[in-house]
C-alpha cells in the first residue's frame, strides 16, 4: 500500500472481531479465569478495551474499577462511570487519595514545587510539560514545572534532572497503587487484569512499569491511537470520551499527552511510527504528511530516542547465562 495519511484506516468490524476472539481465548484457555477486571479512566483506550471485553465475554464477566485521587480531573470519574453504565457492567469505586497521602506522594511533590516557588501560597495546581517546538528547532527534552496559582497567574521553571526524577518517582506511585487495587479485585473474582495501552504508548514507553504496565493482557497493543478511535466510533463509545483530549491525568493542572510526552499530535506520531516500522523513507513520509524534511527528522530522532531509552520497560528482567550450570 502506498504510504499516505489513510494508511491507518481499518476495517473496524473485522479488527473488533479478531480482538474479541483473542480476549475470549486468552481468558478461558490460557489463564483459565472467569473474566476481566479493568480500570476505567474515562479515556478512549480504557473505554474501547472494556467494550471489546464485554463483547468477548459478556457483561457479567467484566468488572470496572474507578480509581480517582485528589489530583484527578473530575471528568475521569464521570466518564468512567458513564462508560460502565453504557456497557451495562458492574463497577467499584475506590478513592486512593488517603493511600497516596500515607506514602507521602503529595508531600514529596509539593516539596519540589516549593523549591522553585517558595513564596507560593494558597491553593495551586501544577503540571510537567516539555517544550512544544519539536518540529521547529533542535532541543533537549527538559521538563518544565508549570504552576497555576490561586489568582490564576502562571509560573514556569525549568526542572533540574534530579528534581524531575523525584517528581516522577513520587507520581508513578499513583499508577502502581491503581495496579494494586486492580489485582485485588481480579484475584478475589478469579479474573485477570486487562491493560489499556495502545501501540504508540507501548513502543514509546509511555507507561509505568508495574503500574499501568502491570497487567495480564494488552488487547490494544497492536493498534495505533487513531485506530483505537476508529474502533471507539464503531463500538459506540460515549461522545464525551471520543471528544476528550488524551491525558495522563496525574497532575492537578490538566496536561495532555502531547504536552507531557509526545510534543506532536497523536495522528502524526502514529504515522511516523508506522513509517519507521514499515521502512518508509523520510522523504516519502515528509511528502505524505506535508512536513518539511528537517522538521520530520527532528520528530523521527525524538521517537527513536524514546523507543530505545525505554526498551527495558518492554522486556523481562535480565537473566544471567551461567556456564557453570552447563
Amino acid at each position: 500500500m502506498e504510504f499516505s495519511k489513510a494508511v491507518l484506516s481499518i476495517d473496524a468490524e473485522r479488527v473488533a472481531t479478531e480482538i474479541e476472539g483473542f480476549i475470549r481465548d486468552t481468558v478461558k484457555n490460557y489463564f483459565k479465569r472467569k473474566g476481566i477486571v479493568i480500570g476505567l479512566s474515562g479515556g478512549i483506550d480504557s473505554t474501547v478495551a472494556a467494550a471489546l471485553s464485554v463483547r468477548a465475554l459478556g457483561q457479567k464477566r467484566v468488572h470496572g474499577l474507578i480509581l480517582p485521587e485528589r489530583d484527578s480531573n473530575p471528568k475521569s470519574r464521570e466518564y468512567g462511570i458513564k462508560t460502565a453504565e453504557s456497557l451495562g457492567i458492574e463497577y467499584t469505586e475506590y478513592d486512593i487519595t488517603s493511600a497516596l497521602e500515607g506514602l507521602g506522594v503529595y508531600e514529596k511533590r509539593d516539596a519540589v514545587v516549593g523549591k522553585y516557588f517558595p513564596d507560593l501560597a494558597g491553593n495551586y495546581a501544577f503540571r510537567l510539560t516539555l517544550p512544544q517546538d519539536l518540529l521547529e528547532r533542535d532541543r533537549i527534552n527538559v521538563y518544565h514545572l508549570e504552576v497555576k496559582s490561586e489568582n490564576g497567574s502562571l509560573l514556569t521553571a525549568r526542572l533540574s534532572h534530579d528534581d524531575y526524577l523525584e517528581m516522577m518517582a513520587a507520581n508513578d506511585i499513583k499508577q502502581r497503587m491503581r495496579m494494586i487495587h486492580l489485582y485485588y479485585e481480579a484475584e478475589r473474582r478469579y479474573c485477570i487484569v486487562c491493560g489499556t495501552t495502545n501501540k504508540a504508548e507501548t513502543q514509546q514507553g509511555f507507561f509505568v512499569k508495574f503500574g499501568d504496565g502491570g497487567v495480564d493482557i494488552e488487547p490494544l497493543a497492536p493498534l495505533y491511537k487513531s485506530q483505537v478511535y476508529q474502533l471507539g466510533r464503531y463500538l459506540g463509545a460515549p461522545e464525551e470520551v471520543l471528544a476528550r483530549t488524551p491525558s495522563p491525568d496525574t497532575y492537578s493542572f490538566e496536561v495532555s499527552d502531547k504536552d507531557f510526552y509526545f510534543c506532536i499530535p497523536y495522528d502524526t506520531v502514529d504515522l511516523i511510527l508506522y513509517a519507521m516500522e514499515h521502512g518508509v523513507s523520510i522523504e516519502e513520509t515528509s511528502e505524505a504528511l506535508d512536513i518539511e524534511i528537517e522538521s520530520l527528522k527532528r520528530a523521527w530522532r525524538d521517537l527513536e530516542r524514546k523507543r530505545d531509552a525505554t526498551e527495558p520497560l518492554r522486556s523481562l528482567p535480565p537473566i544471567p547465562q551461567l556456564s557453570s550450570l552447563d
